[in-house]
């Protein structure tokens, strides 16, 4: 058993999970190697985390276990879904990254809300750019261009960062005080302008059935909404990690070329992610008005799914 900052650590040298090319020690040394830009990303946020235990199928965790130590700072946190208190981890020093990689917490998930006892709004607008199956990078890359015009007609600007996997994701810094339902507003605006500047590339469709082959706009990330964190590890093969690309590089790079091995030498030192993020900029009031007008993907297809389901009901009886 070794020990790093007052942490135990347990079984270095076991495989993370299945295709990671990585062990514990692999994720551990690299957690510790960017540890001061990730914990500008998780710090005073609730945090869920996905783990990869031995035999098990990897699971998101969100409640602290009862037996975390008492210095792992936490905040409860009303689930409006569930009915209950969930006490989140705030993941503001070393110590309790390193007690997460401990327990093979992969996955770094923050809210897009920071929480404290005053409780502060959401500090960014996300759109999540996510490929079908049979697509490639190059896809996505030309729909965040898409999404890039998008911003620019509103007059505002946003960095971007793969997601870890095949996909992308957009912040827009917002000015405070903003409410959620304002940024989830015009979110779904800004999805909605991307996707008409190019329908043949960009879907807003929340039903996979119904994307035709095409990118996803995923304007649902607002509220209590988690995004996984710049520089998070991904429980996919080579262990890729979310990582800040610019937009010029896009259609140079892929998400395999960041991974635990690779991402420290590339960082350097720097945190490209808070140097490329603009300033907290104020949404248009237009914006805002345009996305109150557009139903919310998911309850739409709640209500979709429910009235086919009563449309199979009605022919099964007939």
């Amino acid at each position: 058993m070794a020990g790093r900052d007052d942490v135990a650590l347990t079984n270095l040298d076991q495989p993370l999970f299945d295709e990671a090319r990585a062990t514990k020690r692999d994720l551990v040394e690299y957690l510790e190697a960017v540890s001061t830009q990730l914990l500008e990303e998780l710090r005073d946020r609730p945090l869920s985390v996905v783990r990869a235990l031995r035999g098990q199928k990897p699971f998101m965790q969100k409640n602290v276990p009862k037996y975390a130590p008492r210095w792992v700072e936490t905040v409860t946190v009303w689930a409006e879904s569930s009915k209950r208190d969930v006490a989140y981890a705030l993941c503001n020093d070393l110590r309790t990254l390193l007690w997460f990689a401990n327990q093979r917490a992969i996955e770094y998930h923050p809210t897009l809300v920071r929480g404290d006892s005053h409780g502060f709004g959401q500090t960014h607008l996300v759109l999540d750019l996510d490929p079908p199956a049979e697509a490639g990078f190059v896809a996505v890359a030309r729909v965040a261009e898409l999404v890039r015009q998008a911003l620019a007609d509103a007059k505002l600007a946003g960095a971007v960062k793969t997601s870890g996997a095949k996909g992308l994701h957009v912040f827009v810094p917002v000015a405070q005080p903003a409410g959620g339902e304002e940024i989830a507003a015009a979110t779904r605006a800004l999805a909605a302008r991307a996707e008409r500047i190019d329908p043949q590339l960009a879907t807003t469709a929340y039903v996979v059935e119904e994307r035709g082959g095409k990118v996803f706009l995923d304007a649902t990330r607002a509220g209590g909404a988690t995004v996984v964190a710049a520089y998070s590890p991904r429980i996919r093969p080579d262990t890729p990690v979310s990582f800040p690309v610019s937009w010029d590089e896009l259609d140079r790079v892929a998400p395999s070329d960041f991974t635990i091995h690779t991402a420290p030498d590339l960082l350097r030192g720097g945190n490209p992610w808070a140097e490329r993020l603009p300033e907290p900029q104020s949404l248009p009031a237009e914006l805002i008005e345009e996305g109150r007008a557009i139903p919310v993907a998911r309850v739409q297809a709640m209500h979709e799914g429910k009235r086919r389901a009563r449309a199979r009901q009605g022919k099964a009886s007939a």
